[in-house]
C-alpha cells in the first residue's frame, strides 16, 4: 500500500467514476483501475461497485475512506513541514520576550517582521528571563529577546540595540525640575519590580547596590510600577521603550547623568538548525530600533 494508491481511492470515491478520477489524478484510466484492483486485493474487500457508468463506494469503502483521508493528510503535513525546514525563513517561530520589553517592543516590530519575513509565523511568548531560558533549553522556544547576556556554552546571543534608562519621577518630586538626574540621587526612594525581573537588579545596580528601596512595594509589572510613581509613591528607572506609557501616566522623565541602560539581545541554542531565521528576526528588530538609543537617552521618545 502506498500514498499514491490511497489518493486514487479518494479520487474515485469523490467522482464515483474511474474515467473522471483518472483525469483528476493525471493518469490513464487503465492505470488507475489496475491500482485500485491491487488495493482491493491487498485489503481483501471490494471498494467500489462498478457499472458501465459509475463506481459507487461499497460499505467497506465508506468505513475505510476516513482512514485513507487521514493518512494522506498526515503525509502531506509531513511534506509541508519538511519544506518549511528546508526554508528556515518559513513556518512557526516561537519567540520568547521579557515582560518589561514585550508590551512596548512588539507593537513596533510586528508589522516590519510580517513585511520582511512573510512566510515566518512569529509566535510571542512573554515570561521572565529564567523561565524563557528554561523553555529555550527545553526546545519549547526558538529564540528569546532578553535584556541580559546568557550563561553556558549551550546558548548564544546577539546584541540588537541599547535601551537607556530614564529617571521616572512624580511631577511634584524635588528632582523633577532638574534637567539631568544622577542615578544615586534616586537611591533613597526608588521603587523596583519583584524578584525574577532583570530590570529590578539593573535598576538597583545603577543606583548603587546598597540603595534604600522606597516603601514595601515590589510590583509584578512595569505598568503597576509606573502607576505607583504617578501616584507619588516613589521614583524608578524606566526603560526607554516604556517612555510613552510613563508620560501618558503623567510621570516626569529625565535623562540620567551616567546614562545607565541595558542591551536587548536575541538568544538561541548553539546547535539550533535555523540560525538564519534567528538572525533575520534580530536584524528586523535591530533595524526598526536603529537610532532609538539617542532619542531615549535624551528623553525625547
Amino acid at each position: 500500500m502506498n500514498l499514491r494508491d490511497l489518493r486514487y481511492l479518494l479520487a474515485v470515491a469523490e467522482h464515483e467514476h474511474f474515467g473522471r478520477a483518472a483525469r483528476a489524478c493525471g493518469v490513464s484510466q487503465p492505470t488507475l483501475s489496475v491500482q485500485i484492483r491491487k488495493l482491493e486485493e491487498l485489503m481483501g474487500v471490494a471498494l467500489f461497485e462498478r457499472s458501465s457508468k459509475t463506481a459507487a463506494p461499497t460499505a467497506a469503502c465508506l468505513q475505510l475512506i476516513g482512514h485513507a483521508r487521514a493518512a494522506v493528510t498526515a503525509a502531506e503535513a509531513i511534506l509541508a513541514t519538511a519544506r518549511n525546514l528546508r526554508d528556515p525563513l518559513a513556518g512557526r517561530f516561537r519567540l520568547g520576550i521579557i515582560p518589561t520589553l514585550a508590551p512596548y517592543l512588539l507593537p513596533l516590530v510586528f508589522a516590519p517582521l510580517r513585511e520582511a519575513l512573510p512566510d515566518l509565523e512569529v509566535e510571542p511568548w512573554e515570561d521572565q528571563t529564567a523561565a524563557l531560558l528554561a523553555r529555550l533549553r527545553a526546545h519549547e522556544l526558538d529564540a528569546a529577546l532578553l535584556a541580559t547576556d546568557v550563561d553556558g556554552p549551550d546558548l548564544l546571543s546577539l546584541p540588537l540595540f541599547a535601551e537607556p534608562f530614564l529617571a521616572a519621577l512624580p511631577p511634584e518630586h524635588p528632582l523633577a525640575d532638574q534637567s539631568v538626574i544622577a542615578e544615586t540621587d534616586l537611591a533613597g526612594d526608588i521603587l523596583v519590580l519583584a524578584d525574577g525581573h532583570c530590570l529590578r537588579d539593573q535598576a538597583m545596580e545603577a543606583c548603587g547596590q546598597e540603595a534604600a528601596l522606597g516603601g514595601a512595594l515590589r510590583a509584578a509589572s512595569l505598568s503597576t510600577l509606573l502607576n505607583m510613581v504617578a501616584a507619588g509613591y516613589g521614583t524608578t528607572l524606566v526603560p526607554g521603550l516604556a517612555a510613552g506609557a510613563a508620560q501618558d501616566a503623567g510621570i516626569v522623565l529625565r535623562p540620567l547623568a551616567a546614562r545607565a541602560g541595558r542591551t536587548v539581545r536575541i538568544a538561541w541554542r548553539a546547535h539550533y538548525p535555523r540560525r538564519s531565521a534567528v538572525e533575520a528576526v534580530g536584524e528586523v528588530v535591530a533595524d526598526r530600533l536603529r537610532g532609538f538609543a539617542q532619542g531615549a537617552a535624551a528623553g525625547t521618545i
